[in-house]
C-alpha cells in the first residue's frame, strides 16, 4: 500500500501526509488541512493565534522585541494600522517613539 503525501500550504514540506480520507497533516510544522477546503487566495498571514491578519488591522505586540540601534519594543505595545506583505517580516507599520518597522505575524495578536 503505497501512501499519498500532499504538500504543506503552510511551509511547502512536501511530507504531508493523509489522517484520513480528507485531512491531511504536516510532519514538519504540525499544520493540517481540508483537501476538500477551497484554496485561499492572494496574501493570508496569521498571528500567534491562528487569527487571519487584514491591511489596517490593529495588533498587540506580545513578546519584547529587540531593535538594534535603540532600545526594545515592549510586549503590550499596540501598533494600529498595520500594512501586509509577503516575506519573513510580513507586517509594515509606524510605532510610536520607533518609526516605521517591519514585524513578524507570530510574534503579535489581532488587538
Amino acid at each position: 500500500m503505497s501512501e499519498e503525501t500532499n504538500p504543506c500550504p503552510s511551509c511547502t514540506s512536501p511530507y504531508g501526509y493523509a489522517v484520513n480520507s480528507a485531512i491531511y497533516s504536516c510532519p514538519e510544522c504540525g499544520h493540517e488541512w481540508n483537501l476538500d477546503e477551497p484554496k485561499e487566495e492572494g496574501l493570508v498571514v496569521k498571528d500567534m493565534n491562528g487569527i487571519i491578519l487584514e491591511d489596517g488591522d490593529a495588533v498587540i505586540v506580545m513578546k519584547q522585541l529587540p531593535v538594534k540601534g535603540s532600545s526594545p519594543i515592549k510586549a503590550g505595545t499596540k501598533v494600529k494600522n498595520i500594512r501586509l506583505t509577503d516575506g519573513d517580516h510580513n507586517i509594515d507599520c509606524k510605532i510610536d517613539g520607533f518609526g516605521a518597522m517591519a514585524l513578524k505575524s507570530e510574534f503579535v495578536k489581532k488587538a
